[in-house]
């Protein structure tokens, strides 16, 4: 929580002349003191529809500010910064062909790549596709300023996800122009470089940042390579009235992957991609593009109007690390729009608050699915098709002050998901359609019991459809939609408390219960060729509690704890009976722990530690994967010369030298669940202001 605002090692080429820089940008004259009372100042939160102080939402949402996503960071994954938020975890950090997988409260834990059952947005612009798939390879985490989560109940007004909300806000240019140039270089031939720079003239803002970032990486076959541009404009008219343009590129010319090994392959040798991978040089190549329009309008009617409408074009190639159908093409055109309005009435003579909407989204995948021998020459082909997946949804959602004390919040969202396939390469045979109607409600009460702690409840209903990857079965391709495949379907209930202890603690508390129908399951894997099933039922419960106490000023500790029982109740597949056994891939116990030390005349001295408890890689709970716990420091500085800002910053990951596996996959047929980290390893950056 935080509300404040093998063992080999190798340096790239660049590490030793930026520790030169360092040391030399460490006899600069300090910056100025900081403010020391921005540690437990009100933090305003947008995701849950309506605009709240955060200590006054009843929901459990968490922020974490540009301090904690910019301060020394790597920046190769959105963990870094999040694993400090109780009831989220991440798996799949280091392979860049799979991208980063995210599980809130359970849900999203079955992806194979990606993240599903989660809703992603940027500056409001959505990421997640109508068919509840997120790709998170072209945020830009240089640009992050804010990003907002929400879990459990909260999230059922937005749509398609069960699990929770991710809500990245990017940087405004500041009142005064600035230029910035960035390097960071560290183990594994490591190297990041960028620019950002915005300002403010007139009614025009504007802020842009771009990089590249070349990554050998820690095992064989698993190089990345990525160019990232990300620009905002914002024009505003009056008072009231303004125009934003967001713009990203993404391209992506080499992310390979070393696949998962069985035990006997990671006792011989950690750092080893499988053979197979290694011969079909399995990996994926990415073009992405985004361009998105906000207006608001404050000024015209006496509440506010947002209009939001954006295209996103992605041109994706990759090869699975096996033969067989296992080269995968696709173009794919997302767009859509949306418009809310939020505004105040008086209800029985109670004051209120209201927002409703309509939203609107359409993906065209143009896919194709090739097969491919062991020696990587392409066979045939087993995919042709356009799938296309278009979503509405109306919402709408209203807070009432019940008393001075007592606040009602009830809301609901009515969704219409539409899935289609042609088929052009078995003569119409996988053709066909199938539809969702779907309807999501919440209610929940918030209650000031001191002026310094609130308690809140909430109830909820949510729903999750299968995506076109769980629909496809490429042993059967000619099938089309797995006709056996239904939506899962849940009932969330939240209890929670936060508040502040004196004047240097917040803390943050929540207990759930969610109850799940026909829970989407891997039921069998071949790498990343998954069978999906629908489980009957699934019951997930836990408890997530969140702290951040400042000792002094300058000494401040933050603390995550998370809890999680989740088991199924009905499963059986293929005659076995997986009644009271785990959900694969998820621990029961979660801690996040830091401690920082900040001093006004800018240094800095961080360490961080995350345990993480033993999981099951299978459904039969006979393989457990031991758990771990990794502990990484950083320790930087800020100074001033002139006018220009100069941090530098030396960085150490999993200090203890910890053997762990930042991957599990789930249910492979072939026992190759395991993708091992790093050890130690070290990364050291600069960053100049001008």
């Amino acid at each position: 929580m935080s509300n404040r605002s093998g063992k080999r090692t190798t340096t790239g080429p660049h590490t030793a002349s930026a520790f030169a820089t360092m040391a030399a940008a460490a006899l600069l004259p300090p910056v100025a003191p900081a403010d020391d009372s921005v540690r437990l100042e009100p933090v305003t939160v947008t995701s849950p529809r309506l605009t709240r102080d955060l200590q006054d939402t009843p929901a459990a949402v968490d922020v974490v500010d540009e301090e904690e996503l910019q301060q020394g960071r790597q920046q190769l994954q959105l963990d870094e910064s999040l694993n400090r938020v109780p009831g989220t975890f991440f798996q799949n950090r280091y392979n860049f062909a799979q991208n980063l997988r995210l599980s809130i409260r359970g849900f999203g834990a079955r992806a194979p790549f990606g993240i599903r059952g989660i809703r992603i947005l940027v500056d409001g612009i959505p990421v997640t596709l109508p068919d509840g798939q997120s790709q998170v390879d072209s945020i830009d985490l240089a640009s992050a300023e804010r990003v907002e989560v929400i879990r459990g109940p909260s999230s059922a007004l937005y749509g398609n996800a069960a699990g929770g909300v991710v809500a990245v806000h990017t940087m405004d240019g500041p009142p005064r122009p600035y230029g910035e140039l960035r390097a960071t270089v560290g183990s594994y031939d490591f190297e990041r470089y960028g620019v950002r720079g915005g300002g403010q003239s007139g009614p025009w803002n504007g802020h842009i940042s771009a990089w590249t970032m070349d990554y050998e990486g820690f095992r064989e076959q698993s190089r990345t390579e990525k160019h990232l541009v990300n620009a905002k404009a914002r024009y505003t008219f009056d008072d009231g009235r303004s125009l934003t343009t967001v713009v990203t590129a993404l391209d992506q010319p080499v992310g390979e992957d070393p696949a998962g090994l069985d035990r006997q392959a990671v006792r011989e040798d950690r750092r080893q991609a499988r053979d197979i991978a290694r011969e079909l040089d399995a990996g994926q190549e990415v073009e992405h593009q985004r361009i998105g329009l906000i207006y608001r309008d404050g000024a015209s009617l006496p509440g506010e109007l947002t209009a939001r409408t954006f295209y996103t074009r992605r041109d994706f190639r990759q090869q699975l690390p096996f033969p067989g159908p296992s080269r995968i093409a696709y173009q794919r055109d997302y767009f859509g729009g949306a418009l809310d309005y939020t505004g105040a009435y008086s209800v029985l003579g109670l004051p209120a608050e209201y927002t409703m909407g309509v939203e609107s989204a359409r993906q065209r995948d143009d896919r194709q699915r090739f097969t491919v021998n062991p020696s990587g020459e392409r066979t045939g082909q087993t995919q042709d098709a356009m799938e296309t997946a278009t979503s509405t949804g109306v919402f709408g959602q209203t807070d009432i002050t019940l008393t001075q004390r007592l606040d009602l919040t009830l809301g609901g969202r009515y969704d219409r998901v539409r899935f289609r396939i042609e088929d052009r390469a078995h003569g119409g045979a996988a053709s066909g359609t199938r539809s969702y109607d779907e309807l999501s409600v919440i209610s929940g009460l918030g209650y000031q019991l001191t002026p310094d702690h609130r308690l809140y409840g909430n109830i909820a209903t949510s729903y999750e459809t299968p995506t076109f990857t769980e629909f496809y079965d490429p042993n059967n391709p000619q099938e089309g939609f797995d006709p056996t495949l239904e939506p899962q379907r849940a009932l969330n209930t939240e209890l929670g408390m936060k508040g502040f202890v004196g004047e240097r603690a917040q803390y943050d508390v929540a207990v759930f219960r969610v109850t799940t129908r026909d829970e989407i399951v891997v039921t069998g894997a071949r790498d990343n060729a998954n069978e999906f099933g629908n489980a009957g039922r699934t019951r997930r419960y836990g408890l997530e509690a969140g702290l951040e106490y400042s000792l002094t000023p300058e000494l401040s500790v933050t603390g995550a704890y998370t809890y999680s029982h989740f088991r199924f109740q009905e499963f059986r597949d293929d005659g076995r009976d997986f009644d009271g056994n785990r959900l694969p891939g998820l621990p029961d116990h979660q801690l996040f722990a830091e401690l920082a030390w900040r001093d006004p005349e800018g240094l800095y001295a961080i360490v961080d530690a995350l345990l993480v408890g033993r999981v099951y890689a299978d459904s039969a709970n006979q393989e457990a994967v031991s758990g771990y716990g990794v502990v990484n420091a950083r320790v930087g500085t800020t100074r001033r010369a002139g006018d220009a800002e100069v941090e530098t910053f030396v960085a150490v990951n999993n200090v203890t030298d910890e053997a762990y596996f930042s991957n599990v996959r789930i249910n492979d047929n072939n026992g190759n669940y395991f993708e091992p980290a790093p050890g130690r390893n070290f990364f050291a950056g600069i960053r100049a202001r001008f």
